[in-house]
């Protein structure tokens, strides 16, 4: 599924992260940038040591901000590295967070002249983020953006199984 948003698009995919060719794609990092399980684990292995190399430099990155590296050996340039909250029960600013996760994401690209980006669904693997609202804040976040800022041209959601394509593709249709 898609849609057009100024002049960009959003498109909703069901696959792999790490099999994406656009200009950078999004990590569901830790605050160390140490590497680890789901998305961040599979970025790594895919991207080599050249990824972590850089990422021991830059040391952390704290909740709701992001950081870029290189692609490593990645079809991308970069990869932006971007820390979504834990989820505990929604009351500690967990939406205002990974709000900021997604807009920082797009941010960082924006400011390094990026045309196109792909995202996880940040923080609802291990950190157990609600699908269903994580979805909803992740494009509105990214739609009010592109509303504002016409210089990234595609956003690419590649959601990993059919459940999660289907809340995001829910929540695409709640806001057209």
């Amino acid at each position: 599924m898609d849609i057009k948003v100024n002049e960009s698009i959003v498109f909703l995919v069901e696959g792999d992260i790490t099999k994406e060719k656009t200009d950078a794609i999004v990590n569901a990092a830790n605050s160390r940038l140490a590497g680890g399980g789901g998305v961040d684990g599979a970025i790594h292995r895919a991207g080599g040591p050249a990824i972590m190399e850089e990422c021991r430099k830059i040391g952390g990155c704290p909740t709701g901000k992001a950081v870029i590296t290189t692609g490593g050996k990645l079809d991308v340039k970069h990869v932006i590295h971007t820390v979504g909250p834990i989820y505990r029960g929604g009351m500690k600013n967990e939406a205002g967070l990974l709000a900021s996760a997604y807009k920082e994401s797009l941010k960082l690209a924006s400011s390094k002249g990026l045309k196109s980006i792909a995202f996880p669904s940040i923080s609802t693997g291990a950190y157990g983020y609600p699908l269903a609202e994580a979805a909803n804040i992740a494009l509105k976040t990214v739609t009010d953006y592109l509303k504002e800022k016409t210089d990234i041209k595609t956003v690419r959601f590649v959601l990993f199984g059919r459940q999660a394509y289907e809340e995001y593709e829910k929540a695409l249709k709640s806001i057209v």
